[in-house]
């Protein structure tokens, strides 16, 4: 067998030592995995960054919030984050506004921790897996760097048994032992391109939600009087 077959691609994987084996189908199931949850991440964002906008229009549109309340209840299972967000805050409201004895600004404070801690359960979900996207962007070269050097050391300890060492004798060993970096880089950057784009989004939505709750608590403190 000549060096240009031994040199491609199936070849090398193939002749691998079973460390190098070993490594490159970690990384290839990282990969994977990795993939399917920027997939399901990019589309759960941009859901949410939907709903949102749809809602905002829907609140700002000068609508009766009683009745946003009612459809937000009424539809929970299609509902937005941050429509449940304002569920949350008006449910708190509406109950503790039924109550005489309680001074006005502590239910605006009642609608407000009601609406953050739904708001925290919202951002939670959003962000979730993207922990696993950045290890993944920041562990894979050094895992497919393990493998290369392994399998750098498997190739020049076949080199003691032989007379003379060639460029033949010592470039698929080595060419194959690079191949797990390359898979390593191949898992690598799209889990940090994907991990930077998804948290700066789920940033914006935070805000977002951070201002709807400040607006509406002045809504509600308005309300109050």
């Amino acid at each position: 067998m000549n060096i240009t077959q031994d040199l491609s691609i199936i070849e090398l994987i193939i002749h691998a030592s079973l460390v190098v084996k070993l490594v490159m189908a970690l990384l290839t199931l990282v990969s994977l995995t990795s993939w399917y949850w920027i997939f399901r991440k990019a589309f759960a964002i941009r859901d949410a960054r939907t709903r949102t906008d749809k809602f905002e229009r829907d609140f700002w549109s000068g609508g009766d919030l009683n009745a946003l309340y009612q459809s937000a209840v009424n539809d929970r299972h299609h509902s937005g984050a941050l429509e449940r967000i304002f569920e949350a805050g008006y449910r708190e409201f509406t109950k503790l506004r039924g109550q005489k004895t309680i001074d006005p600004t502590a239910v605006v404070d009642g609608a407000r921790r009601g609406m953050r801690a739904t708001y925290q359960r919202e951002i939670d979900d959003l962000e979730a897996h993207l922990a696993f996207l950045a290890s993944v962007g920041s562990v894979s070269p050094y895992v497919g760097l393990f493998g290369t050097v392994w399998g750098i050391m498997h190739a020049f300890r076949g080199l003691a048994n032989m007379s003379t060492a060639t460029l033949s004798a010592v470039a698929p060993g080595i060419a194959e032992a690079l191949v797990a970096t390359a898979i390593g880089l191949f898992a690598a950057i799209p889990a940090v391109i994907a991990y930077n784009r998804f948290a700066h989004d789920v940033d914006r939505l935070a805000v977002r939600f951070e201002s709807f709750m400040e607006e509406f608590s002045n809504i509600l403190q308005r309300q109050m009087r």
